[in-house]
């Protein structure tokens, strides 16, 4: 019977731990879900739309936690982080290409996607002939060197250039990668700091051209998408690296940022959310067949 009652104690005692230990993982959950504190973020509008919505899954898992995202320009995120205005800074571009070294030097740098950039046109461009341009004749065109459709096999119409300001990481993608460095024809533009007004200036403006993010272009036919060199500008094209056009997309932090900004920038980075990533419209790190184009 003595044996039996030590034999029954050590089984309690076992329990006890086992429950115990399961108490701690509880503890620990609820500890991660006390996780609180305010994020502002600005910058990239390229970058936007994934931290948006990255942002509505982070704060159902972390309801203590406030997220502000507004978008503005990469240079203009990049500044603000700098200054402390914002606690994370949205780009399309690395730091020291819009701050002093010194500046730049104080930010952290997270890559967090891959975001492909796509030349678009009204839809009466395309319905009239133009589906895909070659590299230099974009060029002309963005250089104001080429000043109607019909010139590239399009519809005799005018050509309205619908741009984005200097301070723009995707004009800065952009013009690097789709004009070979080429500076647009600024005087003969209509220009927005927003890619969400550039979609909509082209797709309500007859002959418009102009180019977004494939992001904006998810679950949206009110324009059309132009292929370079007759490559077209998909997700795929550019894991495989045919399409050119294309940027790493960065949150920098000052410093190491705080705890609520580490914690959503690696949720964002995370395989849980790698699948959203794609559904939008930007590509995974890890996917690329090469990060140098």
């Amino acid at each position: 019977m003595k044996r039996v009652a030590s034999l029954l104690l050590a089984a309690a005692m076992t329990a006890g731990l086992l429950t115990g230990c399961g108490g701690g993982s509880s503890s620990s959950s609820s500890s991660s879900s006390d996780l609180e504190g305010t994020i502002t973020a600005a910058g990239s509008s390229a970058l936007k739309p994934l931290v948006d919505e990255a942002s509505k899954k982070f704060t159902e898992k972390y309801p203590n936690v406030s997220i502000t995202v507004d978008a503005g320009g990469s240079g203009e995120g990049l500044k603000q982080v700098s200054e402390g205005t914002v606690t994370i800074g949205n780009s399309d571009v690395a730091a020291e290409d819009k701050l002093d070294a010194d500046k730049a030097k104080e930010l952290k740098d997270h890559q967090v996607a891959i975001v492909t950039m796509a030349p678009i046109v009204n839809k009466d461009v395309k319905q009239g002939g133009v589906d895909n341009l070659s590299k230099q004749q974009l060029i002309d065109i963005f250089t104001g060197k080429i000043t109607n459709w019909k010139e590239v096999g399009g519809p005799d119409e005018d050509i309205v250039l619908v741009t984005r300001p200097s301070s723009s990481g995707t004009r800065a993608t952009f013009e690097k990668y789709a004009l070979d460095g080429n500076t647009e024809a600024e005087n003969q533009s209509m220009e927005t700091d927003d890619s969400g007004v550039l979609l909509k200036n082209v797709s309500d403006t007859k002959g418009a051209i102009g180019y977004v993010a494939l992001s904006y272009l998810v679950d949206n036919d009110d324009v059309s998408t132009v292929s370079i060199d007759g490559v077209e500008p998909t997700l795929e094209n550019t894991y495989s690296g045919d399409w050119k056009v294309w940027a790493t997309e960065h949150m920098y932090t000052k410093g190491k940022g705080t705890k609520a900004d580490r914690a959503f920038i690696k949720y964002i980075v995370s395989d849980d959310f790698a699948k959203t990533t794609e559904k939008l419209g930007y590509g995974v790190v890890s996917k690329m067949q090469n990060l140098d184009h």
